[in-house]
């Protein structure tokens, strides 16, 4: 179940460049769902924004001076009470979807996507989801794709499925049974159950396994 959210969804804006920032502002400030809250034009400054102004959700440019945004999930992540963050960048490069989910970003969206999916990436995510482009491109396969390709010896249910592209994002057993809301043990016991299913022995192995096979 999803935490309850208050009324009204306080964002927190970042971006180096003033002309996105502004339209930014502009165009959420327009929806009675949102008030924005704190702005800021590298990661320091948003992180410093972060510790004097409650937040429910962080807007966040990528490429940034002083601290980018991964480093600015990096820092949050494992802070007690930190708001979720979404990776904004104008490039289409599946790499960067992938370390945004390692840094740990709840949400990806690129740039010139339309007002609503920004708007519905921000609902998803102050609701408790993950709002992140898929990681199933052609060259993410090409990258990590691996050698043992035999096909599974039983289907995936959709909580293992969930499991499985958490496991891609580097969550730790604790991340993903916060994520799923399910016990760190049930999460082992599911693990157990996906590399038998897999022929593979560890996270690694399984991750690209699935990636290799479509799985995820």
């Amino acid at each position: 179940m999803s935490a309850l959210r208050p009324a009204r969804l306080r964002l927190a804006l970042a971006d180096d460049q003033a002309l996105v920032l502004g339209g930014l502002k502009a165009l959420l400030g327009g929806f009675a769902r949102f008030d924005i809250v704190a702005e800021a034009g590298d990661g320091e400054a948003l992180l410093t924004a972060l510790t004097a102004t409650p937040v429910d959700v962080v807007l966040c440019d990528i490429r940034m001076p002083l601290l980018d945004g991964f480093g600015v999930c990096e820092r949050l992540r494992y802070a007690a009470g930190a708001p979720p963050v979404i990776l904004l960048t104008t490039f289409d490069d599946p790499e960067l979807a992938l370390r945004a989910v390692a840094s740990g970003a709840r949400g990806f969206l690129l740039k010139h996507a339309s007002p609503m999916e920004l708007v519905d990436t921000i609902e998803a995510v102050a609701g408790g989801e993950r709002a992140l482009s898929p990681l199933s491109t052609d060259a993410v396969r090409e990258r990590y794709a691996y050698a043992e390709r035999s096909a599974p010896s039983a289907g995936f249910n959709k909580r293992e499925l969930a499991i499985l592209r958490l496991l891609a994002g580097g969550y730790t057993n604790r991340e993903i049974g916060q994520a799923i809301h399910v016990t760190e043990g049930t999460v082992k016991n599911y693990l157990i159950e996906i590399f038998d299913k897999l022929g593979t022995r560890d996270r690694t192995r399984a991750v690209l396994k699935a990636i290799t096979l479509k799985i995820i």
